[in-house]
């Protein structure tokens, strides 16, 4: 249990054993998509742009099954605060149905819809099929996927946040090692024969597809054997005691992750219909900066299993403390970040791709875009707060509003009456995020995120 493990250290102890591993986690992810984006970038543009066109709906699915995660997570945060070990192994239990259930379901559709994907992606026509493809692989295994997405929160909300950073590890070096391998050719390295299966795009989709098969199984495992979540003799069967109140959690968030994903395909068709160029740059660009967000995300976890577990424990003290706390570390840290964006951002971009054009283009949309890092790091945090305190109805309506009535709205107007391109739309999507911050500033100085200030009943 969180307190339990860490009663007797700091608070900037507690908050960093719980985001340092996430923090890592997500760093070995992001390295191993950088490395991912560069082999296939040797392939051309149009291999970046085939493996790119489709980043947005993996947003969407994924993002959908994390929300089911963030109602487990808030609903075991906050009974391993309050000490109650056989809710915590119910909804354990519960959450291996969620599982199977996410997992089949999405399996099905993905597959079923992968012919028409880049057609609606608005692909160009000569890479829709390799695009399709590459797709079809790629959610082959989305039973594994859910597994590594849901079991993984369920494990950070009991405190457990190094068995999915090293499911997440075994998860990137499978995917290396194949993509190596079936990637390229068989060729001469230094004198040394190579082999190689020379499948180019569909190489790494099948190397990505079989590091999440590795790591479902993985961490399926690890829960199943695990001494505080193992739902080992309880029962599959659904548990509304259990899925109510984790549900009412999930449903706003699902909406939102939905609702902003849809956005971000949306916005990804409208950067494609500009062409290989402004997609490929805007694809490395996604890349680069994704990077640079890794403190946001890490810390953003952390707090949402601390609020939902100082909210089971009723201790309201700690509770404000570790937000403030939270919170400036969050700022210092997206400081830092935002400025080596800044200085590196052609650098950056010149790992992916030799094209002048998209380096130059690239490298103009990240120095935008790392002005704005502290102030959407603050906002990560804050909906993290609300994420692990069961608050996540207002995060669904600032999203939604900022994502379709400012960033695609206004994508829209720039590309149709001002025949704006990339920089234009990127400028949107800064609005957007200091959009975000404007309102989730404004609650947190309200003191409405924390229940406890109105010491309404847990969940």
């Amino acid at each position: 249990m969180i307190e339990v493990k860490t009663k007797n250290k700091s608070m900037l102890a507690i908050i960093f054993a719980l985001a340092g591993p996430i923090i890592f986690e997500q760093f070995m992810q992001t390295a191993v998509q950088y490395i991912d984006t560069a082999m296939v970038g040797s392939l051309g543009t149009s291999a970046t742009a085939a493996v790119g066109a489709t980043t947005t709906i993996n947003w969407l699915v994924g993002g959908t099954v994390s929300a089911i995660g963030v109602g487990f997570l808030s609903y075991i945060a906050q009974k391993c605060g309050a000490g109650e070990e056989d809710a915590v192994k119910r909804a354990s239990a519960q959450s291996v149905l969620a599982v199977l259930v996410s997992g089949i379901f999405f399996t099905a559709l993905t597959l079923s819809l992968s012919p028409v994907i880049p057609v609606l992606m608005q692909v160009d026509e000569p890479i829709q099929e390799l695009t399709a493809r590459y797709f079809f692989i790629v959610y082959t295994p989305m039973l594994a996927r859910s597994a590594i997405i849901i079991f993984g929160t369920v494990l950070r909300a009991a405190g457990d946040t190094k068995t999915p950073m090293f499911v997440g590890i075994a998860v990137n070096v499978v995917n290396l090692i194949l993509n190596f391998i079936l990637i390229y050719p068989t060729r001469q390295i230094y004198g040394i024969k190579i082999l190689g299966a020379g499948l180019g795009v569909e190489g790494a989709a099948i190397a990505s597809a079989a590091g999440f098969i590795v790591g479902g199984i993985m961490i399926t495992v690890v829960l199943w054997y695990h001494p505080v979540l193992s739902p080992k003799k309880m029962s599959l069967k659904p548990d509304m005691k259990i899925l109510k109140p984790c549900l009412k959690v999930s449903f706003p968030n699902m909406l939102q992750r939905f609702g902003t994903s849809l956005g971000y395909v949306v916005f990804a068709s409208m950067i494609n219909s500009m062409g290989e160029v402004a997609t490929a740059a805007h694809t490395i660009a996604n890349t680069v900066e994704s990077a640079f967000y890794i403190p946001g995300y890490g810390m953003q976890s952390a707090a949402a299993t601390l609020a939902g577990n100082y909210l089971g424990a009723r201790d309201n003290k700690k509770m404000k403390d570790f937000a403030k706390m939270n919170l400036l570390i969050e700022v210092v840290l997206m400081i830092i970040s935002g400025g080596l964006l800044f200085v590196f951002a052609p650098f950056m971009m010149g790992i992916f791709s030799d094209s002048a054009e998209v380096i130059e283009l690239g490298s103009v949309v990240l120095r935008m875009v790392a002005v704005s890092e502290p102030f959407f790091g603050m906002s990560i945090i804050i909906e993290g707060i609300m994420q692990g305190v069961g608050k996540t109805v207002k995060p669904f309506v600032y999203n939604i509003i900022g994502m379709w009535g400012i960033r695609i709205i206004g994508t829209f107007i720039c590309i149709t009456f001002f025949s704006g391109g990339l920089v234009s739309a990127w400028g949107c999507m800064i609005a957007h995020n200091l959009f975000l911050f404007s309102l989730y500033f404004i609650h947190l100085l309200s003191g409405k995120w924390n229940p406890l200030n109105k010491q309404e009943k847990l969940l």
